[in-house]
């Protein structure tokens, strides 16, 4: 823990009307020139469909659901989820040199975009199961190729 000078030095810095010097580095039109270059990235129809398919598969007892997702999840994510998977994929994409976005980078993105958006029931609090873990899993268990999924829903 702090001491007392170090946290009073803390509130101060944080706390107070100070001026930070802040440099320019792009200006509004160079952001939105990244933000459309990140829409303008591929993402094939069959990728995006994986996508959907992880996002359905953290909503309990949905056609999709993981044994897991029904026995820990309560909430599971919402469209925004699949948005933020799609977005944040294209980034990854885009950082590895590329202008498609794979399997890889979706599932490179998956636990930051979606941790926040999985409400776990109070079982899994109880049990200490983390939403990591019900994600990881989830991730495990939806194959890439929906055809496999759907085999496997049936």
């Amino acid at each position: 823990y702090s001491t007392r000078s170090e946290l009073n030095t803390i509130v101060d810095r944080t706390t107070r009307g100070t001026q930070i010097a802040v440099n320019k580095i792009m200006d509004g039109e160079e952001i939105r020139r990244g933000q459309q270059l990140v829409r303008d990235v591929i993402l094939a129809q069959h990728v995006q469909d994986y996508i959907v398919r992880l996002v359905l598969a953290t909503h309990p007892d949905g056609p999709l659901a993981q044994p897991v997702t029904n026995q820990f999840v309560r909430w599971g994510s919402s469209p925004r989820g699949a948005q933020t998977l799609a977005l944040a994929a294209k980034v990854r994409a885009l950082l590895d040199g590329r202008f498609n976005v794979s399997f890889e980078d979706v599932r490179r993105v998956y636990l930051p975009s979606m941790r926040h958006r999985v409400l776990l029931n109070f079982e899994a609090q109880a049990e200490g199961i983390e939403c990591d873990a019900i994600l990881l899993e989830i991730l495990e268990k939806v194959p890439e190729k929906a055809e496999e999924s759907l085999a496997a829903a049936v």
